[in-house]
């Protein structure tokens, strides 16, 4: 088994009118007659980089990746305008690309964010979910963002302090998201460059648990950072437009979806019990800790995850 599947490029693509002013960029690889699968990014905001394309066997699947509103190749950018971005809003993006392209019903794949976001659409459209492979599981509900943006000092006292110092004094005592979501709408180009900047260095600094990190090199580019930083800011302050602990209560929509949870037990930027709570609720769905692994994908969590699209692909609806 590969610990990814080699490079590819994909066989066709377009920008998809969703309407209010946007177009979503969309490719896709692999065999244009196999199993359909569709990729969801992380971020908000990360967008679908090339390696995304390599968790699925190319000669299996009907690979279908695309960037999510306001970011990647998709207009506008989220540096210009957060009009008409939501979850509820992508969701429908979801559904009209598989309308566009014809299809049925796929594999959801999603990571971080994505599993957020495939969790609500799985939920929303079960009948169009063959199966689902997330990994890096998160609800992204607002006990999540208070985690990630204030509890998590107590692992990274020093990061966290530089943190919390990056917005006005005035506002350390309350929502730091809001805060800095202010800061990332500020007239000033300088103060909305900081902001980003200090935004996208804790967010580098909160996956580091797992032996052999190394930054994340897109946070060096200015543009990235900005686009990043405004939407994941814009959608954890918003705990994603989704009521509290939704996602959990009705985990029963998804019976009969088979799924593959793989999550890092070193995962501080979303604790194994999301995870767990989410396997005890949806009882077609495998968990698999992986002992050594934090967030994101890295050796073994790859391994358990083309693992799972590897037993999929082999199983039709």
């Amino acid at each position: 088994m590969p610990d990814l599947y080699p490079p590819i490029e994909p066989y066709d693509s377009g920008m998809l009118d969703v309407g209010d002013g946007h177009l979503v960029h969309w490719e896709t690889c692999g065999d244009p007659y196999g199993k359909p699968a569709v990729v969801l990014h992380g971020g908000p905001g990360s967008g679908c980089t090339p390696g995304w394309r390599r968790y699925l066997d190319p000669e299996a699947y009907r690979i279908v990746l695309f960037d999510q509103r306001g970011c990647g190749r998709s207009t506008p950018n989220a540096a210009r305008t957060l009009h008409a971005n939501t979850t509820h809003h992508l969701i429908g993006d979801i559904e009209r690309l598989r309308r566009h392209l014809g299809i049925e019903s796929w594999l959801v794949l999603g990571a971080s964010w994505g599993t957020t976001l495939g969790l609500a659409y799985a939920e929303r459209f079960p009948e169009r979910v063959s199966e689902m492979v997330l990994f890096s599981i998160t609800n992204t509900s607002r006990r999540e963002v208070e985690w990630v943006t204030r509890d998590m000092a107590r692992f990274f006292p020093a990061q966290w302090a530089r943190f919390r110092d990056g917005v006005p004094e005035a506002d350390r005592g309350g929502s730091l998201v809001d805060a800095y979501a202010r800061l990332l709408d500020d007239p000033d180009p300088a103060v909305r460059e900081r902001a980003a900047r200090d935004w996208c260095t804790w967010e580098d600094t909160h996956v580091a648990t797992h032996p052999g990190h190394r930054p994340d090199p897109r946070y060096d580019d200015p543009a990235f950072r900005m686009t990043f930083a405004r939407l994941v800011t814009h959608y954890w302050r918003h705990a994603a437009w989704l009521d509290d602990g939704i996602l959990l209560r009705e985990a029963g929509e998804l019976a009969g979806i088979p799924g593959v949870l793989v999550h890092g037990r070193l995962d501080i930027s979303g604790p194994p019990d999301i995870a767990w709570s989410l396997a005890q609720a949806w009882p077609d769905a495998e968990l698999i800790l992986i002992d050594e692994a934090g967030h994101g994908a890295h050796g073994a969590t790859n391994a358990a995850v083309i693992s799972a699209t590897d037993r999929f692909a082999r199983r039709r609806a």
